[in-house]
């Protein structure tokens, strides 16, 4: 399938993207990842190592819908626990 990433035309197929996210390993995930090969990754570093571009080249919102289309899953970006605020009676430490 022909995607355009960082206004670049690549033909990826979902087998191609498998055959090259296998043996990498997958970086901590911080935002929108993808499910390859049972393995999750962040959306970027499957762009980088697919596309062999820069990641400040294309957006995760572009590597999302590449991989959507080609049949990968995608996953929102965990939520960020809110951080709890201390009462007056406490300290930094929660004493």
């Amino acid at each position: 399938m022909r995607c355009v990433i960082a206004r670049f035309p690549f033909d990826l197929t979902k087998s191609g993207v498998e055959q090259s996210m296998s043996g990498i390993t997958p970086q901590p995930v911080t935002g929108v990842s993808v499910t390859i090969n049972g393995q999750t990754y962040p959306v970027m570093q499957v762009g980088e190592v697919i596309t062999r571009q820069n990641r400040r080249d294309f957006t995760p919102q572009e590597m999302r819908r590449a991989l959507t289309r080609l049949g990968l899953t995608c996953h929102e970006a965990r939520p960020v626990a809110p951080r709890r605020e201390t009462r007056d009676d406490e300290d930094a430490f929660g004493w």
